[in-house]
């Protein structure tokens, strides 16, 4: 796809503009209703789909789909890291008043890093492409990954700090409480972080590590770094919302993990077919079709099998706790019938 420099310009222009919106509207802290979330979670939604809309009716159908799969697979990651999100909210104790605003300014470094690997990747890619190879290879082995620690339940189950991390709570010092949304104080004569700039930082840095898949994963389905961008962007956007809305859901999507590694170990498997295809073997190729509706068929199967286990598991303790219950009746009937006995 074709993409004048006027077009980057005015894309960068709408989206900060969202984001500009979307901080004035966050900007007074408060705690954020299921309906808040839920009615700009449609708007972010409905936003990416009139986006997508827009490449179909200029662009024509395979810059759509490239986006449409795109950020569906951007999406459905994200979901994914908001498992981190929620560990990094319990670890730093952020009150629930000030979360968005942490969300928010977090997600807007993500962007940004993610902006500068989307540039890095476009290069590499124009310049080597049996980095193909690579990318492939790193999907699969994720995908194996995430398949070994679902199954062995390993999953964090507290935030770790990385070293960048601790290097910029060393080198600044930070202030023992929360003084507002100030990012900076002045405490005993020295300018020291607050802990809402470390949790930012926290958000911010940790999704560098979420792009060493999603990033690889999108320039599986379209090389357009356009497209790339665009399709983050609006998946990224939308994620401070989604967090309030499903924030409660996350331990019902018991499958996700395994829905996640079948899309990355696919799109491996395509980025290794696309390599092959580009160094003059005759493989077949998965077309953009192929892939959204695998991607869409994945997600829908896990979400549906993964609220069924969690309906089953929560019924089954409903039904041991009243089996327990029943048990500790009979136990004080037993023993009142005894002590009456005895009188």
């Amino acid at each position: 796809m074709d993409v004048s420099m006027t077009l980057w310009v005015l894309t960068i222009a709408g989206l900060s503009a969202l984001i500009a919106v979307d901080f004035f509207i966050g900007r007074k802290p408060h705690d954020v209703s299921l309906k808040e979330a839920g009615i700009w979670t449609a708007v972010w939604i409905a936003l990416a789909g009139l986006f997508g809309l827009g490449l179909l009716v200029f662009g024509g159908g395979p810059p759509a789909g490239e986006f449409f799969a795109g950020f569906i697979t951007e999406k459905s990651l994200s979901v994914d890291n908001l498992f981190v999100f929620v560990l990094i909210m319990a670890k730093f104790a952020v009150p629930s008043q000030y979360q968005q605003r942490v969300l928010l300014v977090g997600v807007l470094i993500a962007l940004v890093m993610r902006a500068l690997f989307i540039a890095a990747g476009a290069a590499i890619i124009a310049g080597f492409s049996w980095v193909f190879y690579l990318f492939g290879a790193f999907l699969i082995w994720t995908a194996w990954k995430l398949i070994v620690e679902a199954r062995t339940d390993e999953k964090e189950e507290e935030y770790k700090e990385n070293k960048a991390l601790k290097w910029a709570e060393r080198r600044f010092g930070v202030a023992d409480r929360y003084h507002g949304t100030k990012l900076w104080i002045r405490q005993n004569g020295k300018r020291v972080m607050t802990p809402m700039l470390v949790v930012m930082l926290a958000i911010g840095t940790t999704d560098v590590l979420f792009a060493l898949d999603s990033i690889p994963a999108i320039f599986g389905l379209t090389q357009d770094p356009y497209i790339v961008f665009t399709a983050n962007a609006f998946a990224l956007m939308g994620l401070r919302q989604l967090y309030f809305l499903i924030g409660g859901l996350l331990k019902k999507l018991v499958h996700l993990s395994y829905g996640l590694s079948v899309i990355l170990g696919f799109i491996g498997v395509k980025l290794v077919l696309h390599a092959l295809h580009e160094s003059g073997v005759h493989v077949p190729e998965i077309s953009i079709p192929v892939s959204l509706g695998v991607i869409c068929a994945v997600l829908t199967v896990t979400t549906v099998t993964s609220l069924l286990a969690s309906s089953r598991q929560t019924a089954a303790e409903e039904t041991q706790e009243q089996e327990q219950e029943q048990e500790r009746e009979q136990e004080r009937g037993g023993s009142l019938a005894k002590h009456n006995a005895d009188a």
